[in-house]
Parts: structure tokens; C-alpha cells; sequence
């Protein structure tokens, strides 16, 4: 482990930053004291502040003296989640929200390196230092972007960091092409003619039809998707009828659907609205598919995917360095920002024996890994001044 020593020195500072944040949580576009707090440390250590984008977005920017230009990203909400019961003195103090993702380290990674480099005299590239509202579910990326991101802070190439308590801490996992799947909303609602549970011929039955199409969704996936390309359709709602003997008018059916390949996201949309259509017309129901694009395919361009492995390596070192590593099926929003501009996103190992995952009420970011993060960024930053 090769840590940039004077990010080790601001361990301390890093862990009350994150854990202050981590005791004020604050969910997609309701930032407001988190990114007042992270305004003013950016402010004291000397970068040049913009505040308010995409409501309650913020960037810190470090001019060089050069002509290019790197954005560094570290995302800013957290989750709609009740905190699991524990003694930690900074657990959530707002109920029904929590850092349960880790936004909480992000942050406290990227101000660490940002007060590092602002002490550096000699920046060639000019550093933007963005701390994004609205990634969980909101796509604050994209927003930003609509809104003027790039046309503002003008970036040569994107970076972004994420720990994953997956992979042991210490370790960090970067690679060229797919790092994350596409995210997809699917919602389906049958309508039909309810009737007696016990004269089920006098109506027309929405609840085996969304049995049926759960079915058949699952087949879609195994038997008309290659088995080397990956896809995921997870039906996670169904809701119909309020009794025991009486079929409902209808069934309300929520989802996910999930793909590498834009042309694999392609054909699973279009192939969900032509099963879901003919097993609606068998049984002689009609039915509304509302198919919501969120998120694409978080994808790593070959160039920064091996500058960011480089950086990696000069932290963690070459063995504790995964550069194949399979892609994971979660979706990432830093995804917009990639299909703008070339960059790469990155795992940051985090992971400690007994932990709970993301997005568990009981998961707390490991701020051992703080030093590694920051140093990480500021890996990237030099490699990024050494690359023409």
C-alpha cells in the first residue's frame, strides 16, 4: 500500500467529515445541508465554488495552468431507508433516510484529495471537483448534464469512484468496457372483467395473465438472449384483488430490466411489449406496459479505464489490482457523464468480514479505506497531467 502521505495525515479530518454526513442523510434533490457543508470545506481550502446546479449540486474547481481538463465525481444523497438499530454515535439522526451506499465516503474521499490539491502549486490541467445530487434513482447525472454541466466546466475526461464491500478492502477493480448494466423501470397493468372466485368462466382472469407474463419474461431471458451476454428481468411488485373470492378487474405488475449491450437493452424492450401484448390478448385483457429508460450502461473507455488502473496500481499495488473482473448488473448513473465524456468508474474494495452489503439497513462505509480513495484521486490527477 503506497499511500499519499499527506492524505494519511487527514484520516481524522476525513472520518468526522464522513461521519458527520453519514448523520444527516439527505435523499435526491433535498442535498441542501450536505452540499452547504461540502461548499464550505471547498471554499476554506481555496477551489473556486458554483453551487446550485441541478438544484442542489456543487463544483469545486482547481484551474491549472494548461488547457486541459479532468472532472472527478463523488455522489452527494442517500437512501430512503430506516437505519438499522446500533450504538454508533453517528448513525442516521432522520428517520426513513440513510447513507446506505457509501455516498457518505465519496465524499469525504474527494474533499481529502481536494485539500490536498489545492495546496499544489504546480497543476498543469484544471481539476473540477463535482459532488452530484440525485444518483440514486433520480439521474442528477443526467439533469446536470441538460442543464449546462459540460458547457460550464469544460472536462477533457470523467472520473468516478465507488466502494464495494465486495471485494476486500484493499483492493481496488477497474476495466476497459461494461463496468455496469443498463437499468430499465417496467411497469404492466391488465385490465379485465372481474367475477365470482367461484364462476371464473364470467370474467376474464388478470391474476393468471400476470402469472403468465412473469413466466414468460424469465423465458425471454433464458432462451432468446445469447447465454455469453447477460440480462436481467426481475418482476419485483404484483398487486391484485383485496379477498379470497373475488378475481380482480386488475393486476398491477413492477419491475426491472437490466443488460449490458445497448442492442441487448434494444430487443428486450421491444420483445417484453410484443409477449406482454399477446398473452393480454389471449386471455382477452388489455393491457398498458409503461417502459421507463433510466439509466444506460456505465462504460469505461479504453484510454482512462488503463489510466485509472494505473493510478490504482500506484496505490494498492499491482496484486491487489483487478483489472478483469466481471461487470456487475447494478445499475450507476456516473453512466450519463461516460456517454458525454471519456472516462472511467472504478471499485474501491471495502469490504470487512460481518459487513452488510449496499443498500442494507445495517451498512456503515468502512473508513479505513478513506486514505486509499483520496490517494486514488490524486494518482489520477497526476496520471491525467503526465498523459498528452
Amino acid at each position: 500500500m503506497n499511500l499519499d502521505p499527506a492524505i494519511a495525515d487527514l484520516l481524522p479530518e476525513m472520518t468526522a467529515w464522513r461521519r458527520d454526513f453519514h448523520a444527516h442523510p439527505e435523499t435526491a434533490y433535498q442535498e441542501r445541508r450536505t452540499a452547504g457543508r461540502v461548499a464550505e470545506l471547498l471554499t476554506s481550502f481555496g477551489c473556486l465554488v458554483a453551487t446550485g446546479l441541478a438544484g442542489t449540486g456543487v463544483v469545486g474547481s482547481l484551474p491549472g495552468k494548461g488547457k486541459r481538463a479532468v472532472m472527478l465525481r463523488a455522489d452527494m444523497d442517500g437512501l430512503a431507508l430506516d437505519e438499522a438499530p446500533s450504538e454508533r454515535p453517528h448513525r442516521s439522526r432522520h428517520q426513513g433516510r440513510m447513507h446506505g451506499c457509501g455516498h457518505d465516503g465519496h465524499m469525504a474521499m474527494l474533499l481529502g484529495a481536494a485539500k490536498c490539491l489545492s495546496a499544489r502549486k504546480d497543476l498543469d490541467a484544471t481539476v473540477h471537483l463535482l459532488f452530484q445530487p440525485a444518483e440514486e434513482n433520480e439521474a442528477g447525472a443526467r439533469r446536470l448534464i441538460e442543464e449546462g454541466l459540460f458547457e460550464r466546466f469544460p472536462a477533457d475526461a470523467v472520473f468516478g469512484l465507488h466502494n464495494w464491500p465486495g471485494l476486500p478492502a484493499g483492493k481496488m477493480a477497474v476495466r476497459e468496457g461494461p463496468m455496469m448494466a443498463a437499468c430499465d423501470l417496467l411497469q404492466i397493468t391488465l385490465h379485465g372483467k372481474g367475477a365470482h372466485a367461484a364462476m371464473p368462466h364470467q370474467g376474464q382472469d388478470v391474476v393468471l395473465c400476470a402469472a403468465q407474463i412473469v413466466a414468460a419474461l424469465q423465458g425471454l431471458v433464458a432462451r432468446e438472449i445469447d447465454p455469453l451476454d447477460s440480462a436481467v428481468i426481475s418482476i419485483t411488485q404484483i398487486e391484485a384483488g383485496k379477498t379470497w373470492n373475488v378475481m380482480p378487474e386488475q393486476a398491477l405488475l413492477r419491475g426491472t430490466v437490466r443488460a449490458l449491450r445497448p442492442q441487448t437493452r434494444d430487443f428486450l424492450e421491444r420483445r417484453i411489449h410484443e409477449i406482454v401484448s399477446a398473452l393480454a390478448l389471449a386471455a382477452g385483457l388489455h393491457a398498458d406496459i409503461d417502459y421507463d429508460r433510466r439509466y444506460p450502461a456505465t462504460v469505461n473507455a479504453k484510454g482512462p479505464a488503463e489510466l485509472a488502473a494505473r493510478a490504482a496500481a500506484l496505490v494498492v499495488g499491482e496484486d491487489d489490482l483487478l483489472v478483469n473482473l466481471p461487470p456487475s448488473m447494478g445499475a450507476e448513473d456516473f453512466a450519463f457523464l461516460l456517454a458525454e465524456k471519456p472516462g472511467a468508474y472504478t471499485w474501491l474494495g471495502a469490504g470487512r468480514e460481518g459487513d452488510a452489503g449496499l443498500h442494507h439497513p445495517a451498512y456503515d462505509f468502512n473508513d479505513a479505506v478513506l486514505p486509499i480513495g483520496a490517494s486514488w484521486w490524486l494518482r489520477i490527477v497526476d496520471q491525467f497531467q503526465s498523459t498528452k
